[in-house]
């Protein structure tokens, strides 16, 4: 096979899918378990794809599809911790594989799937009278692995055994050479050096203080892998010869009664059917599909419990140990888990040997000599992974570099509760500063993001058809919705869309339906505008292209202007239309209506662009520091977009007597456009709560005047205490929805969730 390597491209060999599941404790304040039910904000937990419970109501699991790239499985975990951290209230969730503080056993609540149960409930109740339920809480990461078809055809290719045959045997070599090996991903990724005092007496018995509630025996590195963490009464040793092989030797095991089916196996790796996970008969049947790797403590000092860099080592170690010869030293079993003991129980002692087909050995040197390995398989193939052993080889050469390491220095000296509770926390806030991204697609439209997060958090499938064009698919049973730029969707029509771009059309359309807009007439050429300039010299007037959106072209005056100036502000609208608006100009203050469906889902009322003077700074140095906030971006991928001086903004500033590197005084505030658009770099305020539900009706009326059901609508309002006196400029067909969700000032509004109780009713 090493051959056919050989032969392979780069992008062939390292093809695969990934996906990753993470289990995790909710806590409350005071770092003890929280004893409330799985939070009814995250959906049911019996049918959600993505966040579920495991063995408690307390422990939730993270599960991710599968990817084609570590990197994409990865941020989705992210986003999925995100989402689940930002709805538990003040719970937070535990950041560390070994429990916090826990109650007595019989507090501890189990996982209560109400009628649909059953089997997995009677389980459960097994597990907590076998094991009790403090081991249960335990959480880990798994990572489940499988080679691409093509990958595997290619492989195959030239092979005289039966197809299903070869993939089998490919995946059964893998697995007897991880269990060899896999002392070195307990080494590597352990991250469970110490437990908590209210854990197993049987086990903190044999421990000792590092701090008040802090327990171990000073040289631990995975507690979780030792025989203080999860694991069965007695090492089992499945035979991994062929697969027959191995069901045979679990159902034996069963017999028995060792354990009461295949998932009480706890092998640090398992075999996997994509039909029927980890049944015999279908495993027997459709033979193994992917990998689960089940031995990797969750890393504290990462939101998503894993660094992607150790991913990316497992996936090189994964294939690197497919095309690794054997030994045929018979007794191999026992010493890998022998192996694996050592580690996780004296790992951190820089003198530990380990033990290599019979023969003593230095843990340092036999991990050198496997990474010297992987390193030149690396090279031989061309993989490129070379980035991500410098990090593994620190950590073999210098102990202290390990995460146990680490952690025990830190808790040690702040404590095993106060350091996790601090470490959740932070994870929190990480979680709040990113509640408007989707991790892996911040390249898209803000809006977009929010409604794929929204659906994540009900368990919709979600595909992006076209990543540039921001059209997406959601799924949600046997419902199918596609949606482009978040709006654009299956409930409005075309016409309606046409409508509300053509700007004439909408104000004749909404004038006769009663509702009041501004008066105004379309402008050609040049001619068009003298001709009626008559009528409006001196009058507030607002010229814009017929069909634009963004506030792109418009130009404002307030006060009147000069048939010069007109002219010019006619050729620039011009730029981006054939035909130009002339109108009259509404006084009073502006507020975007959302209309989604036959409510109003927020207001905002958007302030234009400005700066605040410090006394010492340029109009063009408080543009640049105020564009520093992070909120603030480009291309509609955060809640605000940069401001930009232009020369709108120049001519905007000149009858203020100010140019861009005008010094304004401490406290004096400059607008610098006329426009209030988001899109030019506005504030957004919700007023959703402080408007009358007057307006609100006027804003639904006008959406349905043009048939719209998602809708934008501009409205004027000169005097929120008096009601009645209204204008309508302007409907949106393609409301962005980030403003309301995270408005500059204000409550911020699940605009995502509305959007899809529309779609999915």
């Amino acid at each position: 096979m090493q051959k056919r390597f050989e032969q392979l491209s780069k992008q062939l060999l390292t093809s695969g899918r990934f996906a990753i599941e993470r289990e995790m404790l909710r806590v409350t304040a005071d770092g003890t378990l929280a004893l409330t039910k799985h939070p009814e904000s995250l959906g049911d937990k019996a049918t959600h794809p993505y966040i579920t419970t495991d063995f408690s109501e307390s422990q939730i699991e993270l599960i991710t599809p599968t990817f084609s790239t570590v990197e994409a499985a990865h941020n989705f975990l992210e986003t999925l911790y995100d989402i689940t951290a930002l709805h538990i209230g003040d719970e937070r969730l535990w950041p560390q594989s070994m429990p916090c503080a826990l109650p007595d056993g019989g507090a501890i609540p189990l996982a209560d799937f109400g009628s649909s149960g059953g089997e997995a409930e009677r389980y459960r109740e097994h597990l907590l009278q076998k094991y009790g339920a403090k081991k249960q809480l335990i959480s880990g990461i798994h990572f489940n692995f499988s080679f691409a078809d093509d990958l595997i055809t290619a492989l195959y290719e030239g092979s005289p055994e039966q197809y299903d045959r070869f993939k089998n045997e490919l995946y059964l070599k893998l697995v007897r050479n991880y269990l060899r090996t896999r002392w070195l991903i307990v080494y590597l990724l352990g991250g469970t050096p110490a437990v908590h005092t209210s854990y197993e007496e049987r086990c903190v018995s044999q421990m000792q203080a590092l701090s008040e509630d802090v327990y171990s025996n000073t040289t631990a590195l995975s507690y979780r892998n030792s025989d203080c963490g999860y694991t069965n009464v007695e090492p089992l040793y499945p035979d991994y010869t062929t697969l027959t092989d191995y069901t045979s030797s679990v159902r034996r095991f069963i017999t028995k009664g060792d354990i009461a089916n295949p998932n009480e196996l706890y092998s640090p790796i398992r075999l996997k059917t994509s039909r029927g996970g980890n049944d015999l008969e279908r495993l027997e049947t459709n033979g193994i599909d992917y990998i689960e790797i089940r031995n990797i403590d969750l890393n504290p000092f990462e939101k998503t419990g894993i660094a992607l860099d150790d991913l990316k080592f497992l996936h090189i170690f994964l294939l690197y140990l497919a095309l690794k010869d054997e030994t045929d030293f018979a007794n191999w079993q026992a010493e890998a888990f022998h192996n694996q003991q050592r580690v996780a129980k004296e790992g951190l002692s820089p003198t530990l040997t380990l033990h290599q087909d019979g023969d003593s050995i230095a843990l340092h040197t036999y991990a050198n000599e496997l990474l010297d390995d992987i390193e030149a398989f690396n090279t031989r193939y061309a993989l490129g992974f070379e980035d991500v052993f410098a990090s593994v080889r620190e950590r073999i050469d210098h102990v202290d570099t390990t995460y146990s390491a680490r952690l025990t220095k830190v808790m040690t000296t702040e404590g095993y509760t106060a350091w996790s509770l601090r470490q959740a926390e932070r994870f929190y806030q990480d979680a709040y500063a990113n509640r408007f991204r989707m991790h892996g697609y911040t390249d898209m439209e803000l809006s977009t993001q929010i409604l794929m997060k929204a659906a994540l958090k009900r368990g919709y499938a979600v595909d992006v058809i076209d990543r540039d064009d921001q059209f997406i698919r959601v799924r949600n049973g046997h419902q199918t919705e596609y949606v482009k730029q978040a709006t654009k969707t299956s409930k409005d029509n075309y016409v309606s869309v046409l409508m509300m771009e053509n700007k004439t059309v909408t104000k004749h359309v909404l004038a006769e339906h009663g509702i009041d807009v501004p008066s105004g007439v379309e402008l050609r050429d040049e001619d068009d505008l003298r001709s009626v300039w008559t009528t409006f010299a001196g009058r507030p007037i607002v010229l814009k292209p017929k069909s634009t959106n963004f506030g792109i072209g418009i130009h404002i005056f307030k006060d009147g202007t000069t048939l010069d100036e007109a002219l010019e502000s006619f050729y620039h609208a011009k730029t981006f239309d054939d035909v130009v608006l002339l109108e009259t100009f509404l006084p009073g203050k502006e507020y975007r209506f959302l209309v989604i469906g036959d409510e109003v889902a927020g207001i905002l009322h958007r302030v234009p662009a400005n700066v605040n003077g410090d006394g010492v700074s340029t109009i063009r140095e408080l543009v640049a520091k105020k564009n520093e906030d992070p909120l603030r971006g480009k291309g509609y991928k955060t809640p605000l977009e940069k401001i930009e001086i232009d020369d709108i903004v120049v001519a905007f500033l000149r009858p203020q007597g100010k140019t861009p590197d005008s010094v304004l005084a401490d406290g004096e505030r400059v607008f610098l456009r006329e426009n209030s658009n988001i899109s030019t770099g506005g504030d957004s305020i919700d007023y959703t709560d402080r408007i009358a539900d007057t307006y609100k009706q006027i804003a639904v009326a006008a959406a349905k005047a043009v048939g719209a059901t998602i809708c934008g609508v501009d409205m004027m309002i000169p005097s929120l205490e008096r009601e009645g006196d209204y204008g309508i400029i302007e409907l949106n067909f393609n409301p962005a929805i980030h403003i309301h969700s995270f408005p500059y000032e204000g409550k911020e509004r699940p605009i995502g969730e509305t959007v899809l109780d529309l779609l999915f009713d």
